[in-house]
């Protein structure tokens, strides 16, 4: 199984979309995951001008390049965030508007929305992103919790996602939340409560990332495997742990990089993610998608880190076997 080996582009939105093509088919790149931000794709755009679709896929594939899905995490994450200036920096000007919380919180939505129907106009079957979270802020119980709010923000999510999936639905769109701090889901008991708040509507799946669950301490690999048929999407990304007795867990309100953080990503195969059993569980459950690059690391060359991280996976990825290994030695 030669599973497609992709490069997620919103780390790079600062680059030109033609560039950025260019370099990730020289490194060896099949495709790439396109964020919905800088001019890698428009959603806008795309609904608005025919022609603005058939130009990206004739960028593409100019470059020898495809595209399994798009990125739409930042405008995802205001869907469901209680909104603070924060978020004025990671949405488009038109989402933000005046920054009154609902309003950004709806034009969001309908911004997630459109990019269902963009996506379908694209010929693109999955969109990934957040959700945002409106009970976040209540992770650490002090003062003392009333756990029916908490029950509540996931009715909440779901509530409010419920019209975006609809979209999606109509348009034979999935939608993908990255398991990660700060969204409604982030490990393995709010993946479950995510997934039945949502009725386990075949429209909301997963775009499972390890790294985000190796500083948690949990294991990637038998995420996979309980939460196998939601699976739709896969980024590849490492996690270093420096939990030493004197960093902590929690990141101590340090900046990416810090050499004092208990944790920081890194580039795939410098980190503490068990890409080997990864790849086992993926066999094992069926997954044949793309392996979406997600590259962060602050101590290495972004150019340099992309060209390793290709080459990195393509050797790390193996296909399942097809038959026992002493099958030959079975006379009869």
């Amino acid at each position: 199984m030669a599973r497609p080996i992709t490069l997620f582009t919103g780390q790079w939105a600062d680059l030109p979309i033609e560039d950025l093509a260019a370099s990730a088919s020289q490194w060896g790149y099949d495709g790439l995951e396109l964020a919905c931000w800088g001019d890698h794709f428009d959603v806008a755009a795309a609904l608005a001008d025919a022609d603005y679709v058939k130009r990206h896929r004739a960028l593409l594939e100019r470059h020898g390049l495809q595209c399994f899905a798009l990125g739409a995490h930042l405008v995802g994450q205001a869907v469901c965030d209680p909104i603070d200036e924060r978020h004025r920096s990671i949405l488009p000007a038109e989402v933000w508007g005046d920054g009154d919380p609902e309003g950004v919180r709806r034009r969001a939505a309908e911004r997630l929305a459109d990019t269902a129907r963009a996506a379908a106009a694209f010929g693109i079957p999955h969109v990934n992103g957040f959700t945002g979270s409106p009970i976040w802020h209540l992770l650490y119980s002090f003062p003392p919790n009333d756990f029916a709010v908490i029950e509540r923000g996931y009715a909440e999510v779901a509530e409010r996602f419920g019209p975006i999936l609809d979209v999606y639905e109509a348009e034979g769109v999935t939608f993908g939340l990255e398991v990660h701090p700060a969204e409604i889901a982030y490990d393995f008991v709010t993946t479950e409560k995510t997934l039945a708040a949502f009725d386990r509507r075949k429209s909301f799946g997963l775009n499972f990332d390890p790294s985000h669950l190796v500083h948690q301490f949990l294991d990637p690999a038998e995420f996979v495997r309980v939460f196998g048929d939601r699976v739709y999407h896969m980024h590849v990304k490492d996690t270093k742990r420096r939990l030493d007795g004197r960093r902590s867990i929690l990141g101590s309100h340090l900046p990416f990089g810090d050499r004092n953080r208990g944790w920081d990503f890194v580039s795939p195969g410098h980190g503490d993610v068990d890409f080997d059993e990864v790849f086992r569980a993926l066999n094992e459950i069926g997954y044949s998608g793309p392996l979406s690059v997600e590259w962060e690391d602050s101590g290495m060359a972004r150019e340099w880190g992309a060209a390793e991280a290709v080459g990195y996976v393509r050797k790390a990825d193996f296909a399942p076997a097809v038959q026992a290994f002493d099958a030959a030695m079975q006379l009869e």
